[in-house]
């Protein structure tokens, strides 16, 4: 019988406990050895879910210095990420980290760098990459069906969807941004993936912070995530919109909101090509073309629109562990994204375009 491989979960809020405990849950070959928090009180709901009790940490490097697992997730503000990756890599452990990647270019470079001296796996969230309308789209794009993909716009815009206002969601010293970092990882990834990983050469953009004194209201689940800190810090922006132009002439739109006066919620990726064109929306895809002199609007069916992205994800991330994939992500497209990110945030300041 094989033996199963160690895990750890570090950070136990939204994410930790009722995304990835679940999804590794789901794994035969993973036993969940240790949970860390610096809340205590975390600890019995996660092992409630867990189902046994297990080894409990309120400092990752005890959990790293007891050499108790073979693999980590990384659940913790964004700050952190980079630093308990490095961490982790540099004591032999396998490393999945929720998105982004990190605060900066440079903390990106060095979970890079760790990866690389320690040879072990190091992945980081990309769940849109595995929900079926975008491995749908994959395939038709990689057998030709939409020409060449040469320009697109993609966003996440909420009306009213702050999440944990005042506390670490809105403070940059943890956060490193407001919603380009939170939602923006997510779609300018799976836009530029699409794509086919064009190169950043250029971006321009602007931040707004209009709404820090807004109410509390919401019309977003997901402003759930994260704990509201009563008279907290919200010195990040709420509103990002930018233009991004690559190497090989393509150019895609961006838009990001916690809040904003428009309809209703909305995330998606449009992208045209010179064949066709698509749009995904909230996981689910339309495509747009052209046959037999007639124009022509078409749709996969789709009855699980998400299809368990994150679940799918994390089973990717143990299969290249265990050899039986290649990784569909690698750090070095993680970093160009932090890229992009880092270059609105200078245009926005500097009010002018930023080459890469």
């Amino acid at each position: 019988m094989n033996k199963k491989m160690k895990v750890g979960v570090i950070g136990l809020g939204g994410m930790g406990r009722y995304t990835h405990v679940p999804a590794l849950l789901e794994l035969p070959e993973i036993e969940i050895a240790a949970i860390c928090d610096i809340v205590e009180s975390k600890f019995k709901p996660a092992e409630d879910l867990i189902g046994k009790p297990v080894a409990k940490y309120t400092d990752y490097n005890n959990l790293l210095d007891d050499n108790v697992v073979d693999a980590v997730h990384i659940c913790t503000p964004n700050y952190l990420h980079s630093v308990i990756a490095v961490a982790a890599l540099k004591k032999g452990a396998h490393v999945f980290c929720e998105k982004p990647d990190a605060v900066s270019v440079a903390e990106a470079e060095k979970m890079k760098a760790a990866a690389d001296a320690s040879g072990k796996v190091l992945m980081v969230m990309r769940n849109n990459r595995h929900v079926p309308a975008s491995k749908y789209l994959k395939d038709k794009i990689e057998n030709g069906d939409f020409g060449d993909l040469y320009c697109g716009r993609c966003g996440w815009t909420r009306r009213r969807g702050i999440p944990g206002k005042g506390g670490w969601f809105t403070s940059k010293s943890q956060s490193g941004g407001g919603p380009l970092i939170d939602l923006g990882v997510h779609l300018i990834d799976l836009s530029i993936y699409l794509m086919g990983n064009p190169r950043a050469v250029s971006v321009s953009g602007s931040v707004y912070n209009k709404f820090a004194e807004c109410s509390d209201i919401s019309d977003s689940e997901h402003s759930k995530f994260g704990e509201k800190v009563e008279g907290g810090t919200f010195d990040v922006e709420d509103l990002a919109i930018g233009f991004i132009k690559f190497e090989n002439g393509a150019s895609l739109q961006i838009e990001f909101s916690w809040a904003s006066n428009i309809e209703e919620e909305r995330a998606f990726s449009e992208i045209r090509g010179a064949k066709a064109g698509f749009t995904w929306e909230n996981g689910k895809c339309r495509i747009f073309g052209e046959e037999n002199g007639l124009l022509t609007n078409s749709a996969p069916i789709v009855s699980d629109a998400y299809g368990n992205g994150h679940a799918k994800n994390i089973r990717h991330f143990y299969d290249v562990i265990a050899k039986r994939s290649k990784p569909d992500y690698t750090i070095e497209q993680g970093i160009n994204v932090i890229k992009i990110l880092q270059a609105v945030y200078k245009s926005a300041e500097l009010n002018r375009e930023i080459l890469l």
